[in-house]
């Protein structure tokens, strides 16, 4: 049974993905509305949420560390000359309503208030499309519009002092097992490789496991990553492996993103979601298939 607060998206009537629009979360984890579980055709879930490692990594979503000073990414923040600082300045994405529920997708309203102000209003539109007999799409766009009167800056730990720390955008956390997943790109392989480069597609590959159906070392999973329009795609990846399975699309990679009132940031990112192990050209060729639909 789908809890109230959640619905549930379907490939050919087989479920694929729930999204939760209500979450009750603790403040520090800076509640918002995400997916979780998303799993192949062949039922194997690549997402996780709340791991241990990263309590505040949910599923699938839009987060961001530093939007004015304040987080939308849960857990610490990385304060210059400090390093990560708890502080209390965790954001909520508030639910509002959906202009579109369809069993196979929707087109949500969603609020973003800190500190009692409201300081981003989205339009978030996420649809699920099969691709194959083993694989299928994941559609996400967001749409990010200032209604406070002044600019406001969009900032990454990356912007803020950390090397090699620039996430913040869409954020997928897969799931984690024994070993960490291979990464590649249509001309790069590895994580160190593929991390804060641009590419049109990215893949991570994962082993599977006995209780998600198959021996480790079977036929897999793998999620194929793909910018959908110009923009989005000039967006570098930030990518983890080997500490944990995450891919994000980061927003502000060296320097801050800085929103005029009443400006909208938009970006669109097609996640191919497939049961084995794809080549470079299969991914590709899915990816292809995936953005023109």
């Amino acid at each position: 049974m789908t809890p109230p607060d959640s619905l549930v998206l379907r490939v050919a009537g087989r479920p694929v993905a729930r999204y939760a629009t209500r979450p009750e979360l603790p403040a520090r984890l800076s509640p918002r509305p995400h997916l979780h579980p998303v799993t192949t055709l062949a039922g194997t879930a690549v997402t996780e949420l709340s791991p241990a490692d990263h309590a505040h990594h949910l599923g699938v979503g839009v987060a961001v560390p530093d939007v004015e000073g304040h987080n939308f990414w849960g857990g610490r923040t990385f304060v210059r000359d400090r390093g990560p600082t708890e502080l209390d300045n965790h954001g909520t994405q508030r639910h509002t309503g959906f202009r579109l529920r369809d069993p196979d997708g929707f087109v949500e309203e969603l609020r973003w208030a800190a500190a009692g102000t409201e300081l981003l209003r989205e339009r978030r539109t996420v649809a699920a499309t099969g691709l194959t007999g083993t694989a299928w799409a994941l559609d996400f766009t967001f749409s990010l519009t200032n209604v406070t009167p002044g600019p406001l800056s969009i900032g990454s730990p990356a912007t803020n002092g950390r090397p090699g720390a620039a996430y913040g955008g869409f954020f997928w956390r897969a799931r984690k097992e024994s070993r960490a997943p291979k990464v590649f790109t249509a001309d790069r392989e590895g994580e160190s490789e593929v991390h804060g480069t641009r590419a049109d597609w990215l893949a991570l590959a994962g082993r599977g496991s006995p209780r998600q159906g198959g021996a480790e070392g079977g036929g897999g999973w793998t999620l194929v990553f793909a910018g959908a329009t110009g923009e989005t795609r000039r967006d570098p990846w930030f990518v983890r492996a080997a500490e944990y399975p995450g891919v994000g699309s980061s927003l502000a990679h060296t320097e801050r993103l800085t929103v005029p009132p009443g400006g909208t940031v938009v970006r669109r990112i097609v996640t191919v979601v497939a049961d084995g192990r794809p080549s470079r050209d299969e991914a590709a060729a899915l990816v292809r298939k995936a953005v023109s639909q």
